[in-house]
């Protein structure tokens, strides 16, 4: 909500600067509008991979089915880690108009936990992959319990 403010207040206010500065200001303005677009599809797509995987989770209830339930976790994985690239990637942009080595920290060490997480989480799923026997790279959702048997 901070970048939106601030947006907007960049956007509403008269500029009295030519030349360079003007530049400056719109590179900035860009990259952060850019930075709130990676970040909102970061957010889409957790949100989405959440949605799948409740889906997948819902039908795997009736009838039970406990095989299903590490390919659930796969499925919500691959989105997370998709969306923690995104967020990172916004992270990244930050860096680039930063106006404070303390702003710089505290982007470095989200963009070291956030790496962290995401090692971590694909770690996981590759040690997943081998103990259930899918390496189909390709795949978003499980399989269907007509396919399994």
């Amino acid at each position: 909500m901070q970048y939106l403010y601030l947006l907007q207040e960049a956007i509403s206010a008269p500029s009295e600067a030519t030349g360079p500065q003007k530049m400056e200001e719109t590179i900035i303005t860009a990259v952060q509008w850019l930075k709130l677009g990676v970040e909102t599809i970061g957010a889409l797509i957790i949100g989405l991979g959440v949605i799948i995987a409740a889906f997948y989770f819902i039908k795997a209830l009736v009838p039970p089915q406990i095989q299903s339930y590490n390919k659930i976790r796969l499925v919500l994985a691959r989105y997370l880690a998709l969306a923690l690239e995104f967020q990172l990637g916004a992270d990244i942009l930050s860096t680039a108009i930063a106006p404070s080595w303390e702003q710089i920290g505290k982007l470095g060490a989200i963009a070291v936990i956030r790496t962290m997480l995401n090692y971590f989480l694909t770690k996981e799923m590759q040690e997943e992959k081998e103990a259930t026997g899918d390496n189909d790279d390709r795949s978003l959702t499980p399989s269907t319990a007509s396919n399994e048997s």
